[in-house]
């Protein structure tokens, strides 16, 4: 199952691996050659493919819990200065995606999307500690009934070019719904209340709507 998100880039590819095989059966006649070229075009295909899979998933909300919005690996968990939108302390845990992890963004909390916003910016490595604040990310913010406002960021990374968002103000998020993906290695930043019981720990790696990353 893949991403809606990938059909147009999944299909682009196809062609051009087909064409490609095509091309190098039919002019190049260097056995080991034409197997190499044919094989890095197969590799290039399965590469996308495994990029934008958006695999099947028992989930099962819990309003006392805080999901991770994406797999990947849990990168910082500190307390921070979040300027935004609550300009105040927050409990940060982050997680970061290589490119080989499902992009699929979830919901990490049910309530109603409070904010919603969109920010141009730099294409820093994902992990680096102006990455939240300096390059292109979206942050949308859930007021759910056991935490209050649960602040999730998107970031772009050197490799991300995209990120998309469908977190839109005013409208109701349901816990592990599908809320955006991030194309290409990037990095997802959750702030919590500073009462929030951390569940998680540094490096360990999660599952977008599986894992919990805090309880109250």
């Amino acid at each position: 199952m893949f991403h809606k998100e990938g059909n147009t880039i999944i299909l682009a590819t196809l062609v051009l691996c087909i064409a490609s095989v095509l091309t190098v059966d039919q002019f190049v006649t260097t056995p080991w050659l034409r197997y190499v070229l044919m094989g890095g075009f197969l590799i290039l295909l399965i590469l996308i493919l495994q990029f934008f899979r958006n695999p099947k998933r028992n989930f099962t909300a819990d309003p006392t819990a805080v999901f991770s919005p994406v797999d990947g690996k849990v990168v910082v968990i500190e307390e921070v200065e979040e300027p935004e939108y609550f300009q105040g302390k927050r409990r940060q845990v982050s997680v970061f995606m290589s490119p080989l992890n499902v992009h699929v963004t979830r919901y990490p909390v049910g309530g109603e999307v409070v904010y919603s916003k969109y920010h141009p910016g730099k294409y820093l490595v994902a992990w680096h500690p102006k990455a939240s604040e300096e390059n292109e990310r979206t942050t949308v913010v859930v007021k759910s009934e056991k935490f209050g406002d649960v602040l999730y960021r998107q970031i772009a990374g050197a490799l991300a070019k995209r990120i998309v968002n469908y977190a839109k103000e005013g409208e109701s998020a349901d816990q592990t719904a599908d809320s955006g993906f991030i194309k290409f290695g990037s990095r997802v930043d959750v702030f919590l209340p500073l009462d929030a019981k951390i569940e998680v720990s540094l490096n360990q790696k999660v599952k977008g709507g599986l894992t919990v990353l805090a309880r109250a």
